[in-house]
């Protein structure tokens, strides 16, 4: 995984460091859901999908004859952990940077594919619950993002994008009492990570 992520911040330094002749850069906004689940990794917890969303500026650059551009994001997003009726949200800043590839369709019409590195600072403390337990988040957590979309009518567009975790986003504990001596309890430690699909949309200036 680091050697992907080398590979693709290779591409995308080499990309900005092209010629501002040769680039086209764009603004614009970005907005759109997060469905995050967690996955633990030695409990019988059952987790389902939580809905949050995310919404921030963005910049595009793009060459417009190869086809080849680079886009970042700066997000507020929020994410969590949906256990039964229980919602555990967490909001923070979201820091996507994909290399992008587009085929164009016409001139109205583009199809891209994207990928790499997204980076999420936790603003959220630790939670207690009684029912529950301890979650302690990770203030800072690190992924790889795969997707792809359209662009429509050279300012929309719309894509869909997964989230793989690197690292664990956070970690969890309860206290259990033990069967030999009722009085004392034991903690079960585990740590989880929050996998994610999104759908988003873009308005390029």
């Amino acid at each position: 995984m680091r050697r992907i992520i080398n590979v693709l911040l290779v591409a995308v330094c080499l990309g900005m460091a092209m010629p501002a002749q040769a680039q086209l850069i764009k603004f614009g906004v970005k907005g759109g859901l997060n469905l995050a689940k967690a996955d633990f990794n030695k409990s019988d917890l059952k987790t389902d999908n939580f809905t949050g969303f995310f919404i921030g500026p963005m910049a595009e650059v793009t060459i417009p004859v190869v086809g080849l551009g680079v886009d970042g994001s700066l997000l507020f997003s929020q994410r969590g952990i949906k256990v039964g009726d229980e919602s555990i949200k967490e909001n923070g800043l979201d820091i996507p940077i994909n290399l992008k590839y587009t085929i164009g369709l016409g001139s109205m019409l583009g199809v891209y594919v994207a990928a790499g590195p997204d980076f999420y600072f936790n603003f959220s403390g630790d939670k207690k619950y009684d029912n529950l337990g301890d979650f302690n988040r990770k203030n800072a957590q690190i992924g790889i993002n795969v997707g792809a979309g359209v662009k429509l009518l050279k300012h929309l567009q719309v894509g869909f994008n997964y989230n793989i975790p690197l690292n664990n986003s956070g970690d969890y504990s309860i206290s259990h009492m033990t069967l030999t001596e009722p009085s004392s309890t034991s903690t079960i430690k585990n740590s989880y990570k929050m996998k994610m699909w999104q759908i988003s949309a873009a308005y390029i200036f």
